[in-house]
């Protein structure tokens, strides 16, 4: 067995699990939408200790701060519904560590969710809704 098949053997030879597929999906499908409309694309999942934003882009002056959810049914609810206040805390402060990395800029930003509806594994539909929520308190000032 030569050294690269040793390495997928243990590295790749997993598949991912069905949500993880089902999530990469989404937020490709809303990388794609989001730039056809016109927004310039500036990162994908970026991480701080304290969380995860999706996707980062710049609308005219504007940063813009994207959570993807993805989902196979609106049975229950919209997907939009999963960002609950403690999700909104986690994506304000990491959005704060965004800022502090481009040693705060004095930019406007928001938060918008996209919602991707997906058929038998194919995106159905999208839906963004923009300045869905502003920062969580305590970190905005009103």
């Amino acid at each position: 067995m030569s050294f690269f098949e040793k390495l997928k053997a243990k590295f790749g030879g997993k598949e991912k699990p069905e949500h993880l597929r089902r999530g990469e999906l989404g937020e490709r499908a809303a990388k794609k939408f989001l730039q056809k409309a016109g927004l310039k694309f500036l990162a994908a999942n970026f991480r701080s200790d304290r969380g995860e934003i999706d996707l980062i882009f710049r609308d005219g002056d504007c940063l813009v701060f994207v959570e993807v959810k993805t989902r196979s049914s609106e049975e229950w609810t919209r997907p939009a519904a999963a960002v609950d206040a403690r999700k909104r805390k986690l994506l304000s402060q990491t959005a704060l560590d965004y800022l502090k990395l481009l040693k705060n800029p004095a930019v406007k930003f928001r938060f918008d969710i996209v919602e991707v509806l997906l058929a038998n594994g194919e995106v159905r539909e999208i839906r963004h809704l923009p300045n869905t929520f502003s920062l969580s308190k305590p970190y905005r000032y009103a």
